[in-house]
């Protein structure tokens, strides 16, 4: 039963991105200009963080050996 819910949920997710994706022609511009307005409009509070996100640099454990 988890299962059969589990999967409606994700075709759901699946019906509304295609949906979406298809008002805007697949313009990801376009999709991510009307979620921030719509964000906007929604006066809702939005989270942001005190400091902005730092560029990580690679650590010597992250570096491959040549």
């Amino acid at each position: 039963m988890i299962q059969t819910i589990s999967d409606s949920v994700i075709e759901e997710i699946h019906r509304t991105r295609e949906e979406i994706s298809n008002r805007f022609s697949g313009n990801i511009a376009a999709i991510a200009e009307d979620a921030a307005r719509r964000q906007a409009a929604s006066n809702r509070l939005i989270w942001k963080p005190k400091t902005p996100n730092k560029t990580l640099q690679p650590t010597p454990r992250d570096r491959r050996p040549s």
